[in-house]
Formats: structure tokens, sequence, C-alpha cells
């Protein structure tokens, strides 16, 4: 990963990255044409207070989207926008009116009037859409929680429907 003080932005990780001197943004998007930074002073704004766009032949590594933003602290409110093909018949749903959350995001802020209505019908969403927010993982109080140590041969990961959790009868 390259330092965003050298001034390249990251790749890796992906989501938001707290730094000292600022924030590190980073998305995967094979398929986007241009993907656009949105940040917001309040979750419940219908406008994002800046929009930056990100240029593919600076701000694109392979299908990775990445920008540092100087100066940005943890819980900046922010979405992404992303342009594209919009062919539904071929899995292409770009729709550049809509906002769209950090797949990395740790967390996600839901305005008061939001609708998820808004988010499936045609036009802009932005003043009813939920948004990401930047964590700094750094200061999580785990409350002397530990890892596991765990080695992954002898990890056994299962998985089970919630609705059907309930429904299995108990074995005493």
């Amino acid at each position: 990963m390259l330092h965003p003080k050298s001034g390249q932005e990251g790749v890796s990780p992906l989501g938001a990255t707290v730094y000292p001197d600022g924030v590190n943004f980073s998305v995967f998007s094979r398929d986007a044409a241009t993907i656009e930074l949105l940040l917001f002073d309040r979750v419940e704004d219908p406008k994002p207070s800046r929009i930056i766009p990100l240029e593919p032949r600076k701000n694109r590594t392979y299908h990775y989207w990445h920008f540092f933003v100087p100066n940005l602290k943890p819980g900046q409110v922010y979405g992404y926008r992303a342009r594209g093909l919009f062919e539904p018949q071929k899995s292409f749903r770009f729709d550049p009116e809509k906002v769209l959350l950090d797949p990395c995001g740790r967390a996600v802020a839901v305005p008061g009037n939001y609708s998820r209505l808004a988010a499936i019908q045609p036009g802009d969403n932005t003043a009813t859409a939920m948004k990401s927010v930047v964590v700094d993982t750094g200061t999580y109080d785990w409350e002397g929680d530990q890892p596991l140590y765990r080695p992954f041969a002898k990890t056994v990961i299962y998985e089970m429907h919630v609705r059907v959790l309930p429904a299995i009868p108990a074995r005493e």
C-alpha cells in the first residue's frame, strides 16, 4: 500500500481508512466508467457539501478507485455515485442519480426520511438515502476481547439461515 502522504492514494485496504492527516477512500468496481465521492455535513442533508470526481487515469488502479482527502476526520458522512452502462438484461445497472453505500464501510447512517422506494424508483435519492460514515477502528474499545489465534485448519464455519433456525425443534 502506498502511503497517502507520498501523493498517491492507497488501493488497500478497501473502505475508508483514517490516517492522522486525513482519510483514504478505496472502492472496487470493475465496470464503472467514473465514480464520484460524495461528502455530506450531516446524514439529513439533501445534497452533498462536496463532490469529488475520481479520475480514471489518476484515481483508478486496475479495478480499484481510490482518493485521499486531507484533514478529514472520523464521523464524516459519505457515499458514492457510479456511472457506467445501464443494460439490465446484461446485469449492468449503473444509475448516476443513486447514492451508493460503501460496500466495505464500517458504519451506516440512516436519515429520518429514509425511503427504500426512492432507492429503487427512477430519480435522485440523495435526500433519502442511507450513507456511510468514516470510522476510526483504532479507537474502538474492545473491552479486553482478544483474537482466538485458532489455525484456519482447525476452524469450523457453520452457516444457517436465521429464518430456518427457530423452526428446527430443539434436541435434548
